[in-house]
């Protein structure tokens, strides 16, 4: 089944995507725990640049994704410039708060020592709808890559529009 993007101003069809098979779909959760296997294992300050660094990419191109949210779903532009700011404070918040909170944490019990621990989970699937395409994924990833986890993402049924499909600058498609 084909799913189709279409500019909401025009009504024009931007692209047709097929809906992706069985096959595929193993494969790219594949892919994403051997990413997670390798990911989990990166120091809490490497994740922090990498996250501060699409901080900086998400301000940097705020104007062209403002405008690839315009053309896709008719968000108004400032309201999409607003959307890539909030995304960027979310990432620098993230990055500078998340060893705070994974930082363990002593419970008192009847046992000897008893304490909470934080630690990756694996994969973790959300279904977004694309409303808020870059905050719907950021506000969950930031946190979730933070904490050492890998993310992967489908698009709700319910929205019936792929996410945009190029996010220039932030190597992820």
């Amino acid at each position: 089944m084909a799913i189709e993007s279409v500019n909401p101003a025009t009504g024009r069809r931007i692209k047709a995507y097929e809906e992706m098979g069985p096959r595929e779909v193993e494969r790219i959760l594949e892919s994403a725990h051997g990413a997670f296997l390798r990911w989990r294992r990166t120091s809490l300050a490497e994740r922090a640049a990498l996250v501060r660094r699409g901080a900086l990419v998400l301000r940097q191109n705020a104007e062209q994704y403002a405008r690839l949210m315009a053309h896709e779903m008719g968000k108004p532009i400032r309201d999409g410039r607003g959307e890539a700011e909030k995304c960027a404070w979310t990432c620098e918040y993230y990055a500078e708060n998340t060893p705070r909170f994974l930082e363990p944490e002593t419970v008192q019990t009847s046992a000897r020592k008893s304490f909470v621990t934080h630690q990756p989970l694996g994969v973790i699937l959300a279904v977004m709808p694309w409303n808020f395409p870059f905050w719907q994924v950021f506000r969950f990833a930031a946190a979730a890559v933070m904490a050492g986890n890998g993310v992967v993402l489908k698009h709700a049924s319910n929205s019936g529009l792929p996410p945009p499909q190029s996010w220039p600058g932030m190597g992820w498609s």
